[in-house]
């Protein structure tokens, strides 16, 4: 019999990184991650072909929403067809032996440096260097060797390099957690969605916004995320972009019939299952 092919997933990061433990915890499945050191990279991967299914982080509880990320979804339009709540816990890891007080600089993603200013803001004398991944920073400290400098990461990269955790569970809030989407080309919607992700304009006017939104209450329709994203060469104008959960899909579906009409360019991102939020 010939062996399964392994499905390829993008993730923004290395091996280790929390994209490809969120990927891992999504499909529950051996898969094949292409890394990818940016978002943009990312996009690319999957408009290419190069990978199956993207993930990526579009809101952190502590950090807020990544809104580059969002420009991101109107300029490639893959279709949303999952999403996970990751557990984040950061630590920070330098090489054996290495103590923090021989520290001088902490390097990681700058969203993750944001998950932990608290921590941060306590240390004195201590550069903060941005990079483009957790576990590249940590890779970064074991192959160079830099005794006075220290990544935040997570476990699973403290033992992919054979670093030590200086100090464990740094992140501000300790019921941290990133949201991840699971993206893909062409338009899925799984059988049992209840949650979907949409954006559109609204004319700049009183009560505009607050029309469609009531449309959404009267169809009972909970609204858990709403976000604006400036639309470039357009001052003042915005598109909006909400995530909607239901009960009944045909409340949904009256819903989205009514909002068409109070709406402009109203794209559906994509009608998935909603994730369980799970603290650990």
């Amino acid at each position: 019999m010939s062996k399964k092919k392994k499905i390829k997933v993008a993730i923004q990061g290395i091996a280790t990184s929390f994209h490809e433990v969120a990927a891992l915890t999504y499909f529950q499945e051996p898969i094949e991650t292409v890394e990818c050191l940016s978002f943009h990279a990312l996009c690319e991967s999957l408009k290419n072909d190069e990978s199956d299914f993207a993930m990526m982080a579009i809101e952190n509880s502590i950090a807020g929403s990544i809104l580059p990320n969002y420009f991101l979804l109107q300029e490639y339009h893959f279709s949303i067809i999952g999403e996970v709540y990751l557990p984040i816990h950061m630590h920070l890891l330098a090489l054996p032996g290495v103590k923090l007080s021989d520290i001088k600089c902490v390097e990681s993603h700058p969203m993750a440096i944001r998950q932990c200013n608290d921590f941060l803001f306590r240390l004195k004398n201590i550069e903060i260097r941005e990079s483009d991944d957790t576990a590249v920073s940590a890779r970064k400290v074991k192959e160079k060797k830099l005794t006075d400098t220290a990544a935040i990461a997570n476990e699973y990269a403290a033992k992919k390099f054979g670093l030590q955790i200086l100090e464990k569970r740094i992140e501000t809030n300790k019921k941290n957690f990133t949201r991840f989407l699971v993206l893909t080309k062409g338009r899925e919607t799984a059988k049992d969605s209840n949650k979907a992700s949409l954006c559109f304009e609204v004319a700049n006017e009183v009560g505009s916004l607050a029309e469609a939104l009531m449309t959404l209450k009267k169809n009972q329709i909970n609204l858990t995320k709403i976000q604006s994203i400036p639309i470039v060469g357009k001052p003042s104008e915005y598109s909006i972009h909400i995530d909607v959960e239901w009960k009944r899909r045909k409340s949904y579906d009256t819903a989205i019939q009514e909002v068409l009409r109070q709406v402009r360019n109203l794209n559906v991102l994509g009608e998935y299952k909603k994730a369980k939020i799970e603290y650990k």
